[in-house]
């Protein structure tokens, strides 16, 4: 069973704790919670084009002392009930928009990988999660690249792509679904996740029916925070306490992983 208090997550959090409360004071870094989850709820549309999301040093900092955390500990949570096959075990990570690298390293704790390779257009983005990845002792490299434009890994690789998809285009989600399909027939994995809210993936179903195998479920999961998240997500007037997302989970037959 996965664990969701995983080596190392105090470091991080200490230290995500002190480059980010530096300079803002709790009230600020609430304020730019409240900001970035009314983007992404209420001002989507104009909000998520050319990362304007993570404009100002209180946003960039409520994403990474909120946001991080509940992600990377849904994923665990997650591929912990998707009992994810043995054989997966120490296979690269690719880290699809990996904003803070969370999604990416959750995954690498999950299956004991040690090599995580994140990819985001957000230059902070990257240096974020170049410091998720050393803070958790894995060997991460980041790429500035968007998603739409994803090739499939030159090998075997668990593929997540955490919460990147609702923000792209149409095009360039249709590519990126494309990729993720070939890459399942050549052996990779893929795990995506995006919020539950329909308004956020009015596209799912046919989306996630073009790829190979997938199993779609729907979660509601209670977590246990960090005190700061807990905090700042109440301070900012959300539930820190439950994430809610839908996946799409699918395996390569060569990985041996039970058919569902």
């Amino acid at each position: 069973m996965a664990s969701v208090s995983p080596p190392n997550l105090t470091l991080w959090l200490d230290d995500l704790e002190a480059r980010h409360l530096s300079s803002l004071t709790h009230r600020e870094v609430a304020r730019g919670l409240r900001a970035v989850s009314s983007s992404y709820v209420e001002r989507r549309a104009t909000a998520l084009s050319g990362g304007r999301v993570l404009d100002g040093a209180g946003k960039r900092a409520a994403f990474a002392l909120y946001y991080g955390p509940l992600h990377l500990i849904a994923t665990l949570h997650i591929l912990d009930a998707l009992d994810v096959p043995a054989r997966l075990a120490g296979w690269p990570i690719v880290d699809v928009g990996c904003g803070t690298g969370a999604v990416g390293a959750g995954a690498a704790l999950a299956v004991r990988a040690t090599e995580v390779h994140g990819l985001d257009v957000h230059p902070w983005a990257l240096t974020e999660a170049r410091q998720t990845y050393a803070a958790f002792g894995l060997q991460g490299t980041v790429t500035r690249a968007s998603a739409g434009r994803l090739r499939r890994p030159s090998r075997p690789s668990l593929i997540v792509c955490g919460y990147v998809a609702n923000e792209l285009t149409a095009v360039d989600r249709d590519h990126l679904g494309r990729v993720l399909a070939d890459s399942v027939r050549h052996g990779s994995s893929v795990l995506v996740i995006e919020p539950l809210a329909r308004s956020a993936a009015p596209w799912w179903s046919a989306w996630t029916a073009t790829l190979p195998g997938a199993r779609v479920d729907e979660w509601k999961l209670q977590v246990a925070p960090p005190a700061l998240t807990r905090a700042l997500g109440e301070s900012a007037g959300l539930t820190p306490t439950q994430v809610n997302v839908r996946t799409a989970w699918c395996t390569s037959p060569a990985t041996g992983a039970r058919p569902y």
